[in-house]
């Protein structure tokens, strides 16, 4: 089977209670499309937990984008001992950072010895922005927020990261005239939509943050038959 999550935002307890639920298996596969870390207090076990899982696959959300320049000049100045080199663009870069939920991460990235903090990096460098996937006579579109500023004759490849990680889309739109094609997305959480913590569907588009990180809940969707699950 072939299960969907996204936004788990450092909540390493309620992703492996997800697991447990949907009894997830080595024959099964599992995309998280986007935000794994930040705002929850275990993103680091997450990533650890996700990077020796060949059937997992990590798709980039925007906080991994803004967290691993960031993360690698951090761990790289504070290795060299050379704290008094952060300028003012760093701290700039730091406060807006911690603004954005960025504390777990940090502390719990600095708790691991230099090379695990490297693995680390070099996981979060290695994720790509989509994921297409056939199940069926369907095709899904994975993608953290969206295809902002669609256009028909666009090729995902020429999306810009912004376009996908950040633009929210118009989700009453069918990006596609194929009605076989789907976009499953994260990043806006359903409330905010439809003013309930579900998986909302609208038009081909499925939307799967339900407010993990917010006092919502944790969504997984199994694409065979679009079972959801909640924790």
């Amino acid at each position: 089977m072939t299960y969907v999550m996204s936004d788990l935002h450092g909540m390493y307890d309620r992703f492996i209670a997800m697991l447990e639920k949907i009894d997830f298996s080595d024959s099964d596969e599992l995309f998280i499309i986007g935000d794994i870390i930040d705002r929850g207090e275990r993103p680091v076990d997450i990533l650890e937990y996700v990077m020796d899982k060949p059937n997992i696959t990590v798709l980039l959300g925007n906080h991994e984008v803004m967290a691993r320049d960031f993360l690698r000049r951090l761990t790289a100045e504070i290795t060299d001992g050379n704290t008094a080199s952060f300028d003012n663009d760093f701290m700039v870069e730091l406060a807006i950072y911690k603004h954005n939920g960025g504390i777990p991460t940090i502390n719990r990235l600095l708790a691991l010895p230099p090379d695990k903090q490297q693995r680390v990096l070099d996981f979060i460098d290695s994720l790509y922005a989509y994921e297409a996937i056939d199940i069926g006579d369907s095709t899904f579109v994975l993608v953290h927020a969206g295809l902002g500023n669609f256009r028909k004759d666009k090729k995902i490849s020429e999306y810009a990261l912004y376009e996908l990680l950040e633009l929210r889309p118009d989700y009453e739109r069918q990006y596609f005239d194929d009605d076989s094609i789907y976009i499953v997305s994260g990043h806006t959480p359903t409330k905010l939509i439809s003013g309930k913590w579900e998986i909302y569907h609208s038009h081909n588009n499925i939307v799967i943050d339900c407010g993990a990180a917010f006092g919502g809940r944790l969504a997984c969707l199994r694409l065979e038959d679009m079972a959801e699950f909640y924790v």
